[in-house]
């Protein structure tokens, strides 16, 4: 809230709100809360408890069973610290959630909840699993005290999907809008969150470095990396102490491989705090880049003995392990993580990739098929639910699978091979070829020639398909192109003395059968064109 409010212009003295009024019992209880309120900051909260027995205005009780639940906590985590891993989390319970629910649970019947009241019962439940009778709690503090963003954010944690959003019957009010910018950005609807945001900075929250650290959230969620690198470089210059969403930022700058600005970024939040969980995850980060897994496994440790419940922490650990080919541990951290956060993609992705390593193509399946309900238009879990399908021979969905990764934008542009090699296997060559010549515009009009093993094999099999139809041109072409690559310049060689030897006995390039597709002029001259290639009709291929 002072973030936002530091981001609008000041008010006039005139116009500044007056203070809340004291009430009797505020004012009866004022010196025992003073008392308990300084206890509590310095995180006793038991002794806060006992001073605020038997005080009766709102604002006490709230910071009596306040204190109660946090002291519960404590001990909880105390217990859980010294045993993180092995101890599943049903073993170690906060024990004053039930006293706390019976309480809270009465007042709640006599409406003598304000909002923070509300707030805390609806935490109270969600800790005891009792999710629908949680979010009704929350969305009733939400209407009591609409400014209180804690309400809205742990209605955020369980809402899992748009249908249930709609069903919510929310207050009408501006911090509506930040939810629903935030929970659009975690249900992966990036475009809607955009919108929002972009509303919110014309109302006024322009200079809000909230909002820009959600925008370059948003656009790390959906991949464009230089658009989020670009707003994060942004926002450090205006918040250079921010810690805040910083681990966001090293996740780009390990896909990109920056060493030397990761290692800035992790040197320098360790100055301002070197017991963050984001620094933590940071320093992980960088070890990770650099290969180290056991000690950046050590640092997302360090994360999480901080903080149990930070997501991005438990699903790093589950990828260093993974890199450690400790595939028991990677499988507990990716379990920890979706527990925190079903909405996980990353954490259902790795479960898949460690039961693929475990040769268990059934588990894969589901675990993939979560992933890719929660990222429908990412090619990569596309392209690993064909794999899944291929090896479990279900080769219809698997192309499927593929065609639809083509189809979304293929980030590694492997989906065409992995269907070209299908329609190879069962034998359909037409398809085949179509799929080919396609993956092969494809490289070449990125306007860089990417390092990629699969084009050599798609002029193979192009020259060999030409071969077989008679077109001698085309299979020249193609032949040639494969002399450019070591692994079939000896095949290029052999079709190109056959097509010569073919061409002297007078055998004439044939013209009755129906080749619907060329290789583009461009492709059969040495050069590699920048310039898009006019798709070809694949409707044929579409399975």
């Amino acid at each position: 809230a002072s973030e936002l409010a530091f981001a609008l212009d000041p008010l006039p003295l005139s116009e500044l709100p007056p203070p809340p009024a004291l009430t009797e019992e505020d004012a009866r209880d004022l010196d025992a809360y003073t008392l308990a309120k300084s206890y509590f900051d310095l995180k006793e909260y038991d002794r806060a408890a006992y001073f605020l027995r038997g005080c009766k205005s709102q604002k006490a009780y709230f910071l009596y069973m306040y204190s109660r639940y946090l002291s519960g906590e404590k001990k909880k985590d105390d217990e859980t610290v010294d045993s993180l891993g092995p101890l599943e989390k049903g073993q170690v319970k906060n024990e004053a959630l039930r006293e706390l629910r019976v309480e809270l649970s009465k007042k709640h019947k006599a409406r003598e909840l304000d909002g923070f009241g509300l707030y805390l019962y609806g935490v109270v439940l969600r800790k005891l699993d009792l999710v629908k009778e949680a979010i009704d709690v929350f969305v009733e503090a939400a209407h009591v005290l609409p400014l209180h963003w804690g309400a809205w954010l742990e209605l955020c944690n369980l809402i899992t999907d748009k249908e249930m959003l709609k069903f919510l019957s929310l207050p009408d009010t501006w911090m509506k809008e930040f939810f629903l910018a935030h929970i659009y950005t975690e249900l992966q609807l990036i475009e809607e969150a955009l919108q929002k945001y972009q509303s919110l900075i014309d109302a006024g929250f322009s200079k809000s470095t909230y909002i820009i650290s959600q925008i370059a959230v948003a656009y790390h969620n959906i991949r464009d990396i230089d658009k989020a690198l670009s707003i994060f470089n942004e926002l450090r210059k205006q918040d250079p102490y921010r810690i805040e969403n910083m681990d966001t930022f090293s996740n780009l700058l390990y896909v990109r491989s920056m060493k030397p600005e990761l290692s800035y970024l992790a040197h320098n939040l360790c100055e301002i705090d070197k017991y963050r969980v984001e620094t933590c995850c940071v320093i992980g980060n960088y070890y990770s880049l650099r290969s180290q897994h056991e000690k950046a496994a050590l640092y997302f440790q360090r994360a999480l003995k901080l903080n149990p419940r930070y997501l991005g922490a438990w699903t790093l650990m589950g990828h260093e392990y993974m890199e450690m080919k400790n595939t028991s541990a990677a499988i507990q951290a990716y379990r920890h993580a979706i527990e925190v956060n079903k909405r996980d993609y990353r954490a259902w992705y790795g479960l898949g990739q460690t039961y693929e390593i475990l040769k268990m193509p059934f588990y894969c399946l589901y675990y993939y098929r979560r992933a890719h309900q929660l990222r429908p238009n990412d090619s990569r879990m596309l392209v690993a639910l064909g794999e899944c399908y291929e090896k479990l021979n279900q080769l219809v969905e698997a192309k499927k699978c593929y065609w639809r990764a083509y189809a979304v934008g293929d980030v590694e542009k492997m989906a065409l091979v992995k269907l070209a090699k299908l329609h190879e296997q069962l034998n359909e060559s037409e398809q085949a070829a179509q799929c080919y010549i396609k993956y092969v515009q494809d490289i070449y009009s990125c306007g860089e020639i990417v390092e990629h093993l699969e084009v050599s094999t798609a002029f193979r099999y192009l020259a060999q398909y030409y071969f077989k139809c008679k077109l001698w041109d085309e299979a020249s072409a193609c032949a040639q192109k494969c002399c450019a690559f070591n692994d079939t310049r000896e095949e290029g060689k052999a079709l190109l003395r056959q097509i010569l030897q073919l061409r002297n006995q007078g055998e004439t390039s044939s013209t009755d059968i129906a080749a619907p597709f060329f290789l583009p002029a461009s492709l059969s001259a040495n050069n590699t064109p920048t310039r898009r290639v006019s798709p070809l009709n694949l409707s044929s291929v579409t399975p």
